[in-house]
């Protein structure tokens, strides 16, 4: 194989020897994996916790005030390691992968520290103020995802749906908010859609993420992508 990454490779983030066992050629190999893997399995955990109670109270470190289980994932996981695959993507020239990976990490980041108002609300006290302060987080992040949507066809069918299904999961997260900031109650099954559409994101980027690895590995495509 070439020392340079082949066209075919560089569109789908997969670069390894002429073995297939994804072994880097030149400087780094492609962080995709693992940038999918942080995003897509943080993503499960915050929709799990976006459920109805008593199951999002499941999630509740008990005596605590503000610390949910899914701060550290999203902090660590979900947030540094995303960081740095962005980083990774960008020294080696991918623009997209690099710079969505940069800006998902930053959201986790971004979101371990709203986690203060995510706990009053899921606690079933929060105010006006903070879930119209929510409501403004999940649209701007809307918009970025948005971005990402609109060239995501270039990158293959998974990516589109990746970014398809994250766009509607801050709008209807958007909208969540935006009633409680209204006065409004929140249904279960209002909270069983949101949950559930944001594992189903995740569980894009998980596959997305498998089927990666698994083609890299076995140098087929073994696992549509």
């Amino acid at each position: 194989m070439s020392a340079s990454v082949s066209a075919a490779e560089m569109g789908s983030g997969i670069s390894g020897s002429s073995s297939g066992m994804g072994n880097k050629t030149n400087g780094w190999a492609s962080s995709k994996v693992i940038g999918l893997l942080g995003f897509g399995l943080t993503m499960v955990l915050f929709g799990l916790a976006n459920l109805p109670n008593p199951y999002a109270k499941g999630f509740l470190i008990p005596g605590s005030v503000g610390i949910w289980t899914t701060i550290g994932m999203a902090t660590i996981f979900g947030g540094a390691i995303v960081v740095l695959a962005g980083l990774i993507d960008l020294w080696r020239g991918h623009l997209y992968w690099g710079s969505a990976f940069l800006g998902l990490g930053a959201f986790w980041l971004a979101y371990t520290s709203t986690s203060g108002s995510l706990v009053t609300y899921f606690g079933g006290a929060a105010g006006t103020a903070p879930a119209y302060g929510m409501a403004a987080f999940w649209f701007v992040w809307m918009l970025f995802a948005l971005t990402f949507l609109i060239g995501s066809m270039k990158h293959g069918w998974m990516t589109f749906f990746l970014f398809l299904f994250l766009v509607v999961g801050f709008i209807l997260l958007l909208i969540e908010f935006w009633q409680v900031g209204a006065g409004n109650s929140i249904s279960s099954g209002e909270r069983w859609a949101v949950g559930g559409e944001l594992v189903v994101t995740g569980l894009i980027g998980w596959y997305s993420a498998t089927a990666e690895l698994t083609n890299a590995t076995y140098s087929k495509r073994l696992l549509p992508g």
